[in-house]
């Protein structure tokens, strides 16, 4: 996270020694534009109960990286459409205080094909910056998925479904540079779908009190056009 944060502040500095010349001044009438993106992310998960336990349980979440492609269309002035697939790589890891003379640590780890389709709403802009919202919904398949695994957590295997479907909401701001565009954003993402896959014993004390799991996650990502 700490190097994504410098990186912006470096395009920043930058940005401002020149904010008195306008770069770029025709990028935003283009019909079709495309860019990268590279990134950080931090997925966790809501966990609703069956009954109330009397200790939660912990996930301790760790930054994953998140790497993807742009593709822009024009819809209007300040509106715009917009694809991003990516690649997104995580670890979580799931620990259970109520168990006791059990295995209480489970590790996640997932690499997700991300698939989000955005609608981009950008504000007027002012000299070289231009801030916007967006919003949209996304799918993703995690390819480290263990959801088809006979093993469970009697085996030490927490098994997540494959594909999850979310609703995104975020914001970021254009930098407009004098040879691209560079763009920052933040992003919470929102599981729509139960995640959990069921322990094969309905009563596993990993899993049997869990009623749903979902994700909610935060992306970090700088893109560049």
């Amino acid at each position: 996270m700490k190097l994504f944060f410098n990186i912006f502040i470096l395009f920043l500095s930058v940005n401002f020694n020149f904010s008195q010349i306008e770069n770029l001044q025709n990028f935003d009438q283009q019909k079709i534009h495309f860019g990268y993106y590279v990134g950080a992310n931090l997925y966790n998960y809501k966990l609703d109960y069956k009954t109330n336990p009397e200790k939660r349980t912990l996930i301790n979440k760790k930054a994953g990286l998140n790497v993807g492609l742009i593709g822009d269309l024009r819809l209007k002035k300040n509106l715009n459409l917009r694809f991003e697939p990516g690649l997104y790589t995580n670890k979580s890891e799931i620990i259970y205080y109520e168990l006791t003379g059990l295995d209480t640590l489970r590790s996640i780890k997932s690499t997700y094909i991300h698939l989000p389709i955005l609608i981009k709403y950008s504000a007027n802009r002012y000299n070289n910056i231009r801030p916007y919202i967006l919003g949209g919904i996304s799918t993703s398949f995690n390819l480290s998925s263990n959801q088809n695994s006979p093993e469970d957590n009697s085996n030490k295997i927490f098994r997540l479904k494959t594909n999850s479907f979310y609703y995104e909401i975020g914001l970021g701001i254009d930098f407009y540079l004098q040879y691209f565009k560079f763009s920052p954003s933040i992003r919470g993402v929102f599981s729509l779908k139960d995640e959990l896959v069921e322990d094969n014993d309905p009563n596993s004390p990993w899993t049997g009190n869990i009623e749903k799991m979902s994700t909610r996650g935060i992306f970090l990502n700088l893109s560049f056009h």
